[in-house]
């Protein structure tokens, strides 16, 4: 190991510490509030009090991952400014998340005192079988995206450090079980307020270390005009392959899935029960949006200035490009500060899910089918509650990691295809429920139905009419399905749920 890449492990591994010290004064905070405002609110929703800040951040840090800083970026050195203009869709997501859905869904959860997802649908839908369904998938999903976020953590650490895949990944799943086990829910939004800084300031790290390394920007651009003419015109072909316009399907494809499709993930919707006030959501609003902004136009501009740097019998994939890079042109403190950037989106993803996948399984397995409304052993839970619900926090997170030891073939999907089936389960259950009194328990049951069904179906049998993803045509069935039951049946909810869920 060269005395670079030990300083990139020393910073790395100083980041993960602090995340751990983070996440235990988290939890010493969060003991003193749980006979306050109870162990559930505080644990799984952090008491409902994040401010703007702290809420923009965390719904940055849980929507990006390692491939907004390295699988993007590579793929901006070979198409250009295309890849940039193709990723700007992601810059409104933040805003569009919480004016959609954070303000009905944060009043709606204080009336019900919801503390997931689950908890809506189950009040809005007024039917079991619904909260079930929607949490096998929920789990099922949410186990197979934090299987690759460990994969993609290890493989970082084992690039830039040169250590073993196993060591990598023991030391990344470690710290992030923990600190989310120990502290919860409030141990999540604040180390996702640290990692979204860390992504900030690593992005412009990057951006100045290549224009240095480049000679500046008149310098650089000049230079990959000569190589990739065109780089800065929407629809170029990737460097060596001449020009390919961006087919229509391809671009709705990608702005449904990382755009207007993230109103179905629940780990991002689940944010708008949280906030303190309205004036936090709309500070929220700005900050994200700002902060999104940045990360994606920056990260993304600065890889399509990489093209020069880089070797002429190219790096291997496009993964690759940015850790070159950063071990090439960067020196080590700046180095492991810029890799902790990635590390801090695979960090804030898995624990976000991993702190929803707990809070479902508690709320809609043990409370639900095991207590029961037996006061006793509701009474006996209330005792047990911390205990139970750490142990399954951390066993979650040890099921994914022995996952990750021996990663499936189709790990380089698995990502994608979680966040596609997360999104066809949940997005209309999700919008629908919120916007339309006609929704009921038949419209979402056949909504989650024919939508994961119509996704995994396209997905395995790989028909793409017109380049369009899976995604797309299974939220366009799921929402046929959706309304068509809805007015076929002609119902809508009762009185009560009217007024807790309108």
């Amino acid at each position: 190991m060269t005395s670079k890449q030990i300083t990139v492990l020393c910073v790395l591994i100083a980041y993960m510490l602090i995340n751990m010290v983070l996440g235990i004064w988290m939890s010493r905070r969060s003991a003193r509030q749980n006979a306050e405002g109870g162990f559930l609110q505080s644990y799984f929703m952090g008491g409902r009090s994040m401010g703007g800040l702290v809420l923009a951040m965390t719904l940055v840090a849980t929507y990006t991952s390692a491939s907004s800083f390295l699988g993007g970026p590579g793929l901006a050195a070979s198409w250009g400014l295309t890849q940039s203009w193709v990723a700007a869709i992601q810059i409104g997501t933040a805003f569009l998340t919480l004016g959609v859905v954070g303000k009905k869904f944060a009043i709606i959860s204080r009336r019900i005192n919801a503390v997931t997802v689950t908890d809506y649908f189950k009040a809005r839908y007024q039917n079991p079988a619904v909260p079930a369904l929607c949490s096998i998938c929920l789990i099922c999903f949410f186990v197979t995206q934090m299987v690759a976020q460990f994969i993609g953590g290890a493989t970082l650490v084992q690039s830039v450090t040169g250590l073993p895949y196993g060591v990598g990944l023991a030391m990344f799943a470690a710290i992030v079980i923990l600190y989310t086990s120990i502290g919860g829910f409030k141990a999540v939004v604040i180390t996702d307020t640290f990692q979204g800084i860390i992504m900030t300031i690593g992005t412009f790290l990057l951006l100045f270390f290549v224009l240095r390394a480049g000679g500046g920007m008149d310098q650089l651009t000049a230079q990959i005009s000569a190589m990739n003419p065109g780089w800065d015109m929407l629809g170029k072909g990737a460097y060596g392959e001449g020009v390919s316009a961006l087919s229509p399907g391809y671009l709705i494809s990608f702005w449904v899935l990382v755009g207007v499709g993230v109103l179905g993930l629940p780990q991002t919707a689940v944010r708008g029960m949280g906030f303190k006030d309205t004036q936090s959501m709309h500070r929220a609003m700005i900050y994200g949006t700002v902060v999104v902004g940045i990360l994606m136009i920056g990260m993304h501009f600065a890889g399509a200035l990489t093209l020069p740097l880089l070797p002429e019998e190219g790096v291997g994939s496009t993964d690759m490009v940015i850790p070159y890079i950063v071990m090439n042109y960067m020196p080590g403190w700046a180095a492991g500060l810029f890799l902790a950037a990635p590390l801090a989106a695979v960090m804030s993803t898995v624990s976000s899910l991993l702190i929803l996948a707990s809070a479902t399984l508690i709320k809609e397995l043990w409370l639900t089918y095991i207590v029961g409304n037996d006061k006793e052993k509701q009474a006996a839970a209330e005792s047990r509650m911390s205990r139970y619900s750490f142990l399954i926090t951390l066993v979650l997170g040890v099921v994914a990691f022995l996952f990750a030891l021996s990663p499936p073939d189709i790990i380089v999907w698995i990502n994608l295809f979680a966040m596609g089936g997360l999104e066809a389960t949940f997005f209309w259950p999700l919008v629908g429920g919120l916007y339309w009194k006609k929704g009921n328990d038949k419209c979402c049951i056949a909504s989650i139905v024919v939508g994961v069904a119509t996704f995994i179906f396209f997905n395995q049998v790989k028909i793409a009419p017109f380049h369009i993803h899976e995604i797309v045509i299974a939220l366009l069935f799921g929402g046929i399905a959706y309304f068509l039951t809805g007015m076929m049946t002609n119902t809508q909810p009762d009185e009560k749920t009217m007024r807790k869920c309108f």
